[in-house]
């Protein structure tokens, strides 16, 4: 957030920063640049009819020249207005560092020159070669120093031009310096900012990192605590209980023929207590078998699952298509039970949820790897974003299952319907761990 704020707030000073410079430039080329332009454009104006004039007292003295004086009288005129004209728009036009004094002292030149001109019209009528002495000893003269005043004018709007260009590039090159500058603490600003991102990140995901190997190892000894747990109530119930109910029948029996006559009560009770007793050990055989097989223990991972499928089929009436590929290898012990569970978890699931008459179980043996896949042909699995997907347990502990052997699970969609649970995981012992 402090990395954003700096940046937003160099945006916005570089932003105003050269919007006043565009401002200031536009007012350079606005005041001075093309109204020095327009005012040379109106002094050019006054210099061309300057120089008509003097064409026109030229060939006034000009001996062969066969029209009087008084010809010219009507160009003068035009000229007159023309040059009244441009001297009032170049007032205006002006730029604002030349001195008044010189301007006036151009409209009074002209003004002067013009009233020599009546005069010499004037005088024109009564001699003309006085009128052509007026012209060479005065207004000529007179043209040539408004000429060059002028010119100078002109010089001086060349100057200020050349000036205000100079002015103008000087901004341009402060500006452009200026937008390197900017740039190259924009890159600084963002990669400090994104260097601090990328460290907290780092430090983000190391934690993260932390909190999973914590959260995996929490996880396998809660699995392992389980399992212990689970083992030890089976054996319990199978030593203990099941040797306790096995010796309250046998104590039955033996009561029951003890000089009890055939159809008394009391022979009936005991054999009703007898048969109650073997349903209870059975009851508790079943329990012991569900918590933990002993056949995991004693014939492998192989007929455990021939075992569990067969009492599958049994107690749900879901009919199993069993397909195996492969030789079993020896599979530790660890890798057997988490495997077993996610299997008998997903069946659980396909008997619970599917509304499927069959299931398949396939099991691919490889030298280092088992492949396990249990697919139905139910109703499939909730759409994604249902909140039903994540009540249960069984999904997460079969994840869990599959993060602890460090293999992978997937939860698939085969076809229209159903749904297919893959589980891959390695069999060494090392990449198992």
């Amino acid at each position: 957030m402090a990395g954003l704020a700096v940046t937003l707030a160099a945006v916005a000073v570089f932003s105003l920063y050269t919007l006043r410079q565009i401002a200031g430039l536009r007012e350079l080329q606005t005041s001075t640049v093309d109204r020095n332009r327009r005012d040379s454009l109106q002094l050019l104006r006054i210099q061309n009819n300057l120089h008509s004039l003097g064409l026109a007292m030229r060939d006034m003295l000009d001996p062969d020249e066969p029209y009087p004086l008084e010809a010219w009288k009507g160009q003068f005129n035009r000229i007159r207005l023309d040059l009244a004209d441009a001297l009032e728009k170049e007032a205006h036009l002006s730029p604002a560092g030349r001195d008044p004094g010189r301007r006036q002292y151009v409209a009074n030149a002209v003004s002067q020159f013009f009233t020599s001109v009546d005069q010499l019209f004037a005088l024109a009528r009564e001699s003309e070669d006085k009128a052509r002495k007026l012209i060479r000893t005065s207004l000529q003269a007179q043209q040539a120093a408004l000429t060059n005043t002028v010119a100078r004018l002109l010089v001086e709007n060349n100057e200020a031009e050349q000036q205000a260009m100079e002015r103008i590039q000087q901004i341009y090159a402060r500006v452009e310096r200026q937008i390197y500058v900017f740039l190259a603490a924009m890159l600084l600003a963002i990669s400090l900012t994104l260097l601090y991102v990328i460290r907290s990140n780092r430090l983000l995901f190391d934690r993260l990192a932390l909190l999973s190997e914590h959260r995996s190892e929490l996880a396998r000894r809660l699995i392992t605590m389980q399992e212990e747990i689970l083992r030890s109530i089976s054996r319990e119930l199978h030593d203990e209980f099941g040797q306790i109910l096995t010796a309250i029948g046998a104590m039955l029996r033996r009561a029951e023929k003890k000089g009890l006559a055939p159809g008394s009560e009391l022979k009936e009770e005991l054999n009703e207590a007898r048969e109650v007793a073997q349903v209870a050990l059975e009851k508790i055989r079943s329990l012991s078998q569900v918590l933990h097989p002993p056949i995991l223990d004693d014939g492998g991972l192989e007929k455990a699952i021939d075992w569990y499928l067969s009492t599958f089929e049994k107690q749900t009436g879901i009919k199993v298509k069993y397909e195996k590929a492969g030789v079993a290898p020896p599979i530790a012990d660890r890798v057997a039970i988490n495997v077993y569970r996610v299997l008998q978890e997903a069946l659980n699931n396909v008997a619970r949820h599917s509304h499927s008459p069959v299931a398949f179980v396939r099991v691919r043996f490889a030298p280092d790897r088992l492949q396990l896949e249990i697919e139905d042909r139910g109703v499939g699995m909730p759409p994604k974003g249902d909140s039903s997907l994540n009540r249960g347990t069984g999904l997460v502990a079969m994840r869990e299952r599959a993060e602890l052997l460090r293999g992978r699970i997937e939860f698939l969609k085969p076809g229209e319907k159903g749904v297919l649970v893959r589980l891959d995981v390695p069999l060494l012992e090392d990449a198992a761990v």
